[in-house]
């Protein structure tokens, strides 16, 4: 048969295949249904009941002194800043301001997921010990201020002392307190989507949890946000991750109110057999009616184009409600202590992927590294410099002190307009002497940093070209100085250190491509390992007894490599990478060959770095990949995470053992 008949006949065969399954869908649909109509309450009026405060609720997001509360609260020039680098790292260094807008709005989640405190049971107001829950209290007039007409009480396991948790509904009051469960969180992060101007609905799930969405511009559709979790565009995350039996999923905004279970579901006819409450009619006329009262004051141009947006909403939810192939591994949920998870059954199904490098669930993402490999290269310059001056390792120790606290200084100013003048009051007199020295300008060019006069004669250092490139170079070089002046410290030569003989006698490889067997996103994708960053990390949620990382050189370029190192994470010893082979590939990953390999590796400290030197022959290569075998303890986890992996090739002179 002529393979272009045969390739017809097969997508003639899918094609009746998917026809097959949208008719049996279909079919399960209208069973489902029938079987509502059958069974399903006369409950309009329950279902309007349930609905009813939310309305109210979300108009308090609108409020400007809320808003302004809200925003008063946020670090914006921190978050920026995150955003601009988290830009950066995609290769955006000049993003318009719908990317702005999306990458600003990610940082607000991952801030509010950081700053608020969930509770299980509150600290003891008295002696801060442990809590246990014995009922309900009466609500004071201050709380039922806020909204706070449920208080918890708790009785401490030490003094015995009584502690009140008002749940408060008002979210200007949860801005001060910054604590609560699912209720206060959603409730709070919608007001400051809203105080930034992002459009956000509050969700309200029938079956106990609540969560936001946003309009993204960027996406050009609304967006799932979980502070809680702080996850966002996972809409099947409780479906598929905490195995959640849905039923109602209503959005609700100053501008109406939206079923968008559909948008939360690949199961809607098994839906559809849990939503007993009302009939489907009913509950669209509940919502119809709620959304005109909503829109009453709003302009005919304002409702036509709020129409047209709804019409655009519900073509989408309803193209993405039919089954899909889904290779991603979701969560169970994360918030909330286990035994109040197990008690909730969110803990989640068994649904991990067993991961090859032929089914993956993460692509293949750029690593923005240049400035790694040149500021290892000044440091490395830095310290041939302190041996040729034959300066003893106090010397050493105050020089590195000096430029730390420096640096350090210099983080902590505006990233758009940083600058620093270095006088008798800053500490940093010691650099005075050095900083014209070629090691020092290579490493503030490395940071996209200018050290000038001003006209009285007084030293400056200021940006010196994209304020996001020292945004992203500051943070490596404060790692490596950090590193550094502990061994400084520690070793009786600091020259000795291996990882320093690496950064003077080797190049860095950067600007590849990785790709892993699976990545925890958003903060623990592959490239973090390659970012130069102690503060990041890649996790691979199922990698303990086996997973992979590949990277491949840029532009077919080929390398010798001459020498590896791995810095262990921040917590969880028990991830840490315990067996692994490292291989090179010259075919770009069609055939490899192993370069090296080790068994029972064992980082004794967070942040570790261990260095590891190719005795194998070398070959040119165009591609690497770790094969992580197990972790410290499997029986612990069943991830696995490294905080930096650095690969150096050779230079032309001779690589010193």
């Amino acid at each position: 048969m002529d393979p272009s008949t045969k390739a017809s006949l097969e997508e003639i065969k899918a094609l009746e295949k998917a026809d097959e399954e949208l008719a049996r869908l279909l079919q399960a649909e209208e069973d489902a249904l029938a079987f509502q109509q059958q069974y399903a309450g006369q409950g309009k009026e329950e279902f309007e009941i349930r609905l009813r405060p939310y309305v109210d609720q979300v108009l308090l997001y609108e409020d400007p002194v809320r808003q302004d509360a809200a925003r008063k609260s946020v670090p914006v020039d921190e978050l920026e800043e995150k955003a601009a680098i988290a830009l950066a790292k995609e290769g955006k260094f000049k993003p318009d301001k719908v990317e702005q807008g999306h990458a600003l709005l990610l940082q607000l989640l991952f801030w509010f997921k950081q700053s608020f405190r969930w509770v299980n049971q509150p600290p003891c107001s008295r002696c801060g010990f442990d809590t246990v829950h014995i009922g309900m209290g009466n609500a004071t007039a201050e709380d039922l201020r806020f909204g706070g007409n449920r208080v918890e009480l708790y009785r401490c396991k030490k003094c015995s002392g009584t502690t009140r948790f008002p749940r408060y509904n008002d979210p200007l009051k949860i801005v001060e307190t910054k604590r609560g469960r699912c209720g206060e969180w959603a409730n709070c992060f919608t007001l400051y989507c809203r105080a930034f101007g992002y459009q956000a609905r509050l969700v309200l799930d029938f079956t106990d949890h609540v969560w936001t969405e946003c309009f993204s511009d960027h996406l050009g559709r609304w967006m799932h946000l979980d502070p809680c979790e702080g996850a966002f565009d996972q809409p099947l995350l409780y479906e598929q991750g905490w195995n959640k039996k849905l039923t109602y999923a209503i959005a609700l905004a100053k501008d109406g109110v939206y079923d968008v279970t559909k948008r939360y579901t690949r199961k809607w006819h098994e839906i559809l057999h849990r939503r007993l409450i009302t009939s489907e009619a009913n509950a669209q006329e509940v919502i119809s009616s709620l959304t005109k009262e909503a829109r009453r004051h709003f302009s005919p141009v304002e409702r036509a184009s709020l129409e047209n947006r709804d019409k655009r909403d519900l073509d989408e939810i309803e193209r993405s409600n039919y089954p899909e192939e889904f290779s991603c591994s979701l969560p169970g949920r994360q918030s909330g202590s286990k035994e109040w998870r197990i008690s909730r059954a969110e803990l989640g199904a068994d649904n991990n992927i067993n991961m090859s490098s032929e089914h993956y669930s993460c692509p293949f993402r750029i690593c923005i590294d240049d400035h790694v490999g040149k500021i290892y290269k000044s440091f490395g310059l830095i310290l041939c410099q302190c041996i040729d001056r034959v300066k003893s390792i106090p010397r050493v120790m105050d020089e590195l002190k000096a430029l730390q606290n420096f640096l350090l200084e210099l983080s902590a100013t505006p990233f758009r307009t940083r600058k620093i003048t270095i006088d008798s009051k800053s500490n940093m007199l010691a650099l005075s002497e050095v900083l014209e020295s070629d090691a020092y300008k290579s490493l503030f060019q490395s940071l996209s940093l200018k050290n000038c006069l001003d006209e009285t004669g007084k030293r400056f250092v200021c940006l010196g070209g994209e304020p996001v490139m020292t945004s992203l170079a500051l943070p490596v070089a404060v790692d490596i100085l950090k590193e550094m002046v502990n061994d400084a410290g520690s070793d009786k030569n600091l020259t000795d250190n291996p990882a320093v003989k690496v950064f003077s006698n080797c190049t860095r490889v950067c600007f590849g491509s990785v790709q892993a067997s699976g990545e925890q996103v958003p903060l623990g994708i592959a490239t973090a390992a390659f970012d130069g960053l102690k503060s990041t990390k890649w996790e691979e949620p199922d990698g303990a007894k086996g997973s992979w990382i590949i990277y491949k050189l840029p532009d077919g370029s080929m390398q010798k490599l001459a020498a590896y190192q791995l810095t262990s994470a921040n917590d969880a010893p028990e991830r840490d990478p315990k067996d692994w082979v490292l291989e090179g590939s010259s075919d770009g990953g069609q055939t490899w060959y192993i370069l090296d390999s080790q068994k029972s590796q064992f980082f004794e400290m967070r942040f570790m770095r261990k260095t590891f030197i190719i005795t194998q022959e070398k070959q040119m290569c165009n591609a690497f990949r770790f094969r992580f075998l197990s972790v410290r303890d499997t029986n612990a986890t069943s991830r696995l995470q490294v905080s930096c992996i650095d690969l150096y090739a050779e230079q032309d002179k001779a690589f010193i053992k």
